[in-house]
């Protein structure tokens, strides 16, 4: 026996804001845009840069800028953004480390796209040259994209970087 399923104007409504609050959580703290294309519905594509601190190093913070997707899918939350993004890690004060650093490790990580895109940056120790090395790239689950964006964070030499 086929059921028929009936969707209101209140299941949409709250299906519209499940989808929205899924995309838009997010740790990146948002400073600055700039719009790249004219949407005449919904918000304009647009580059937007963000700021992460590192959570496990006291004293740096990443910028990435990449592309978001406008229109009316970006207005609903369900564009998948392109996979380009840049990223800049900088010493923002003194560096410091509560506890040992693993070699590798992903730093943060953030939905592109409703379901299966995003965008991650992972942190790597470069032991012998006292360096922090940031990479950020995007990932799908079928597909991933080879288009990074590589950033390091040298360390002063009297601060060493500890390492388990």
């Amino acid at each position: 026996m086929l059921h028929r399923i009936r969707f209101g104007p209140r299941s949409a409504t709250l299906l519209l804001a499940l989808c929205t609050a899924a995309t838009a959580a997010h740790a990146g703290e948002r400073i600055g845009e700039v719009d790249t294309v004219f949407k005449f519905i919904g918000p304009d594509h647009k580059i937007v840069v963000e700021a992460y601190d590192d959570p496990r190093v006291v004293g740096v913070t990443c910028y990435v800028s990449r592309a978001r997707t406008g229109g009316i899918k970006g207005a609903l939350g369900v564009a998948e953004d392109r996979a380009e993004a840049s990223i800049a890690c900088r010493q923002v004060g003194p560096i410091s480390f509560p506890r040992a650093l693993p070699q590798q490790e992903e730093v943060f990580s953030e939905r592109m796209s409703i379901l299966f895109k995003k965008l991650r940056i992972v942190r790597m120790v470069d032991t012998r040259r006292n360096t922090l090395v940031y990479l950020t790239y995007s990932e799908r689950v079928i597909e991933g994209s080879p288009q990074n964006s590589v950033s390091a964070v040298a360390v002063d030499r009297g601060t060493t970087i500890p390492v388990r």
